[in-house]
């Protein structure tokens, strides 16, 4: 076959073309066809079923992440049980608001009963916030170093919760004749306390 033989095809009889043109062209069509099939549709479902792949990526983590949820359901709600207790017991150790002004007593009375003198004890005003409000109070006792521990050591172990803030510690003047004698010098203790209140629901509001 050649370039002549091509060109002598009659178009009007391909039932006589020759067996090699006969399967070039079958081929060739059938290239064309597979081509465009592929363009016009196989392309765009490889592109969903990529799309739907991902899909189901997701949301079998998702699936995974559920299904370890509900299979840790029950020591979920035990540990959502303890933390109720928890929270319960801390909010006991909030004072109402009739308890505060013991609560103030208490503070002074374990400043005495560690030996300290108290310069200043002025509660300041209170701090709210979401559920409870702060009671700041500002302290100022002389005394020694142990008796500082031991006024700390007496706050923590009161019923109520009272936390020490901004502590400062320095020399005071000597002010007893004891203490010139002995040739021991006073400290000074400088500290915010705060005391915490539970609000009642009409006050969150």
């Amino acid at each position: 076959m050649n370039i002549q033989d091509l060109n002598e095809l009659d178009f009007s009889n391909v039932g006589q073309w020759p067996l090699a043109i006969k399967t070039v062209c079958v081929l060739i069509v059938c290239a064309l066809c597979g081509a465009g099939g592929y363009y016009l549709d196989t392309q765009g479902q490889l592109v969903n079923l990529t799309r739907t792949e991902a899909k189901e990526r997701a949301l079998r983590k998702v699936f995974e992440e559920k299904q370890g949820k509900a299979a840790n359901l029950d020591s979920y709600k035990l540990q959502l049980e303890e933390m109720r207790v928890s929270f319960g017991t801390m909010l006991r150790q909030l004072p109402n608001k009739t308890e505060v002004a013991e609560l103030l007593v208490d503070v002074s009375q374990t400043g005495l009963a560690s030996g300290l003198e108290f310069e200043l004890f002025q509660p300041e005003s209170e701090v709210r916030k979401e559920f409870y409000a702060e009671l700041p109070i500002k302290l100022v006792v002389k005394g020694r170093y142990h008796e500082f521990g031991d006024f700390i050591s007496g706050l923590a172990a009161l019923p109520r919760i009272v936390t020490i803030h901004n502590i400062t510690i320095g020399a005071s003047k000597v002010s007893k004749k004891s203490d010139s004698v002995s040739g021991s010098r006073s400290l000074l203790l400088e500290a915010t306390a705060k005391t915490y209140r539970y609000l009642d629901e009409e006050e969150r509001e």
